[in-house]
Order: C-alpha cells, then structure tokens, then sequence
C-alpha cells in the first residue's frame, strides 16, 4: 500500500500562443502594397478601395497610399442595417 500519492499527470497548463490580432496602422499612416492593415477573425473590418483579405480574414494593402477607416451602413443578409468599419487606400497628396 502506497503511502504518498503519485503526482501523475494533469490536463492544465497548456495553451495555445497569441495570435497577435487587431489594427497593425492607424488612420493616416501611408502604407506599401502587401502591407499588413488588420489581423482579425472573421470580417470586424471590411475591405474598401485599394484594400484586399486573406484567407484568413487578414486586410492587407493592394496600392501604395494613406489608410483611412470609415463607418459604413452595411445592409445585413437579413435586410438589416449594420455599422461596420471599412478600411480604404487613398492616394498620397504630394
């Protein structure tokens, strides 16, 4: 008969890493084609002009340019209007 109990193993301590979501430039930042916008899951912010997503919802620049986010009414698949974020390349004024 045993007199400690054995330590075995546990089912806690693991997790997973961060993904590191989120804005990656601010309104007014310029910005190089294939530039990273928005990591994001599922699609908080929308692409606009000169604005292209991943596969993986990621928002990534098409042009070179200034970044300019906007609230937009989106009409929803249910005839409804939702607010969203649009995130849209305007061309440099030099």
């Amino acid at each position: 008969m045993a007199h400690r109990k054995t330590g075995g193993s546990t089912s806690l301590g693991r997790d997973s890493q961060a993904k590191r979501l989120g804005i990656k430039v601010s309104h007014g930042m310029k910005v190089i084609p294939g530039m990273i916008l928005v990591r994001q899951r599922g699609t908080k912010f929308k692409p606009g002009k000169d604005v292209d997503r991943g596969k993986d919802d990621t928002l990534f620049a098409k042009k070179q340019g200034i970044v300019e986010f906007k609230k937009k009414k989106i009409q929803n698949f249910d005839r409804n209007l939702q607010t969203k974020t649009v995130v849209n390349i305007i061309a440099n004024q030099h």
